[in-house]
């Protein structure tokens, strides 16, 4: 049986919430690395959401940025998204291979900093995620 598209995006945000509460997380003990990618997953997840909200059935793909654009083909207001989509993309692989980094650990290259600005970025993007959900309840 096909899943109802509304409830399977609903799931999607579901995850992606967890996942940003465990960017926080990440962030509170210092663990800049896992906050970047968290937050970028997040905002993957979200993006997803709403997607298969929208009645597609396989949304494929990493990039914050594509998804971004992909759903500004639903609703124009995501275009505004694809730029903070862009900036969380660049945490998708560096945060966790050593061979993602021209040298070091990951664990060593972000800070506090790069940890505020992704979680920010992935913040916007499900807030307006969740706005299109508020929505369909009315």
């Amino acid at each position: 049986m096909k899943p109802d598209p509304v409830e399977e995006g609903k799931r999607w945000l579901q995850q992606a919430r967890q996942d940003i509460d465990d960017a926080q997380y990440n962030q509170a003990g210092s663990r800049y690395h896992l906050t970047c990618f968290l937050a970028q997953q997040a905002a993957e997840k979200a993006l997803k959401a709403y997607l298969y909200a929208q009645g597609e059935t396989m949304v494929w793909g990493h990039s914050v940025a594509d998804l971004a654009r992909q759903a500004a083909a639903y609703d124009d207001s995501f275009e505004a998204l694809i730029g903070a989509g862009g900036g969380l993309d660049r945490h998708y692989i560096p945060t966790r291979y050593p061979n993602g980094l021209p040298g070091g650990l990951p664990a060593e290259a972000f800070d506090a900093d790069d940890a505020e600005k992704a979680l920010g970025r992935a913040q916007r993007i499900i807030r307006r995620v969740e706005k299109t959900f508020e929505s369909t309840r009315e």
